[in-house]
């Protein structure tokens, strides 16, 4: 009998060590034609198995998934326009900052650097954490943002960007009048989602109890002393709570797709609860910047120099998604109808392991060729 490529493929990354172990969802026409669970959840102190119910930080998908959906959302309720620029709604944010708009920050061409350590800056020793006020550190991670030169000209290119995320976090939250927490519970309820949430310091952000044992672990941290497990592993969500809009969800793969799926109905042009015109128009090229391949929020397949794109060389152009830097991604074929979800703890026990980046590209060819088929 021949090989499943899925699976082999998916074996293959345990063996070869692109991850310890991860989850991998494939939903075709409506229907889930694959859902299994591979290699490890944790390695240290002990191998623990994964399982489809392992819970996993989903690092960047946070800004698609929870971020990006809430701006769908008000847009919708007409709370906020893609145009609202900073300076209309952050009064204090000074120079060319000032003119960057919603529709900039999604389309990472705000011309903010793509990452900055402001947790050094904020709370040198991690271990000490909790030590200084939460409204203090997200202050101050907001004021040091403010305070960021810009790379370039507002809109001379796409740099993909937590700066700006965290920033489109403070403008929703200043348009809205309400937290990050309140405003994502919002969008989720009225979704009907359930299993996606933030691990805050206080624990889950929808109230239900979870054993360390039940979420995948990530990286040994040297910040915090520890293996982290059942908290965020990016440093500078960490610093604002665990709760951010670049980065700080967690969930299982069934969860992600939960989500995931009115997208693809949307842009399908199905009746459900996102707009169509809306959603079109977020995973659409913008051009606003050359030779960018993001939408509004959400990427498009794209090749250059450094290979092929992580969707791989079959989805079609009309596909859409975002990777997390944890090892996880999301991948939609609107012409195929196709989804494939992938979970991972790739930084577990060190970041120091960049493999996924074929990895990736190579899953979502095994998957188009196992429910599509192609020569």
């Amino acid at each position: 009998m021949p090989t499943d490529p899925i699976v082999e493929t998916m074996r293959r990354g345990v063996s070869e060590g692109v991850f310890p172990g991860g989850v991998l969802l494939v939903r075709h026409r409506g229907r889930v034609v694959h859902h299994a669970a591979y290699g490890n959840a944790c390695l240290i102190p002990v191998p623990e198995p994964a399982s489809c119910a392992t819970i996993y930080d989903l690092a960047s998908l946070t800004k698609p998934l929870a971020t990006v959906t809430t701006v769908v959302h008000l847009l919708a309720s007409g709370r906020i326009k893609l145009d609202d620029s900073v300076e209309r709604l952050i009064p204090d944010v000074e120079g060319e900052l000032r003119k960057c708009t919603v529709r900039h920050l999604l389309n990472h061409c705000s011309a903010l650097p793509a990452w900055r350590p402001f947790y050094e800056k904020v709370v040198p020793d991690g271990k000490r954490l909790r030590d200084v006020p939460l409204s203090q550190r997200r202050r101050a991670m907001f004021e040091l943002i403010h305070r960021e030169p810009l790379l370039e000209p507002l809109g001379a290119r796409s740099v993909y960007s937590d700066l700006g995320f965290i920033l489109l976090g403070e403008i929703l939250e200043r348009a809205t009048g309400r937290d990050w927490l309140a405003l994502c519970k919002e969008v989720f309820s009225a979704l009907g989602i359930q299993g996606l949430f933030y691990m805050t310091e206080q624990g889950r952000s929808d109230g239900i109890a979870s054993k360390s044992e039940a979420f995948a672990a990530t990286e040994q941290d040297q910040w915090r002393g520890r293996v982290l497990r059942g908290e965020v592993h990016d440093e500078n969500a960490a610093v604002m709570g665990g709760v951010s809009s670049h980065a700080g969800l967690f969930g299982t793969v069934e969860a992600v797709a939960s989500l995931a799926a009115p997208w693809l109905s949307a842009v399908r042009g199905e009746a459900g609860l996102l707009s169509t015109s809306i959603a079109r128009e977020f995973v659409a090229r913008q051009n606003l910047a050359a030779e960018s391949s993001w939408g509004l929020g959400w990427d498009t397949p794209s090749s250059g120099p450094t290979g092929p794109s992580s969707s791989g060389r079959y989805l079609s152009p009309a596909s859409f998604g975002h990777l997390g830097y944890a090892g996880t991604s999301l991948w939609m074929d609107p012409e195929q109808d196709l989804m494939a979800v992938l979970l991972t703890n790739r930084v577990h026990p060190t970041r120091k392991n960049n493999l996924i980046r074929q990895f990736r590209p190579a899953l979502h060819d095994a998957v188009f060729k196992a429910v599509i088929g192609r020569d």
